[in-house]
């Protein structure tokens, strides 16, 4: 079943955060009431896991008046990236996020960070490209989060990949030329609903050099 909402655009200077564990609806009402308004929540690489985004969890959030986005996990650190793998995930990504509900056109995010130092810049190349097709067929536009040792410079990250919009994590550690961020995180700072710093991180939208905006679900 659809979420209840529609795919709009997130201006500039609004602060959100990303958790890594489910939100209650006193929790999204808490965020909220601190100013708050929007989450960007996890999708599984294979499988959804219990601490993954349900259909009615992401109706919850949409409710307490915060936009939604979601992100997929990234393998652990040292990891090897491939085409092969990128498709893989990339597809499962698109279908986790039809299954919860998530209009056509919300941005989908790959998570890009501490790859393997052996890696080609050519295998994170197919790997962020799959990705983004897969994703891209199944109605949803795709964003990279980048992280610390992504495996590619900024310039690479620019004009080797197909994405436009782009999301930097607190550690990272090049910049994207010519566009910049359209959401830019930080670290938590204290726990807010329940939730601590260490299951959640802040972030802030921004219009990149390019006027791009994030593309997100908001309630009706």
């Amino acid at each position: 079943m659809a979420l209840s909402g529609s795919v709009q655009s997130g201006s500039s200077g609004l602060k959100g955060f990303d958790a890594n564990t489910p939100v209650s609806a006193t929790t999204a009402q808490e965020f909220h009431a601190q100013g708050y308004r929007f989450c960007v929540r996890y999708v599984g690489r294979e499988v959804m896991k219990s601490n993954d985004l349900t259909a009615e969890e992401a109706q919850t959030i949409l409710a307490s008046g915060l936009a939604l986005m979601p992100v997929q996990h990234v393998l652990d650190p040292g990891w090897n990236p491939t085409a092969a793998l990128g498709q893989e995930y990339g597809a499962n990504a698109a279908k986790f996020a039809a299954q919860i509900g998530f209009a056509p056109g919300t941005n989908l995010w790959c998570d890009l960070e501490c790859v393997a130092t052996d890696t080609t810049a050519q295998d994170v190349i197919g790997y962020c490209n799959a990705w983004y097709d897969q994703v891209a067929a199944g109605g949803f536009v795709p964003g990279l989060y980048v992280g610390y040792q992504p495996g590619l410079t900024g310039q690479q990250l620019y004009a080797s990949l197909k994405f436009q919009h782009y999301w930097g994590a607190y550690n990272v550690d090049v910049s994207i030329p010519n566009r910049g961020w359209q959401i830019k995180q930080s670290t938590g700072t204290c726990t807010i609903g329940g939730i601590t710093t260490e299951c959640y991180d802040d972030n802030v939208t921004m219009t990149d050099l390019r006027g791009g905006q994030v593309l997100w679900m908001a309630g009706a």
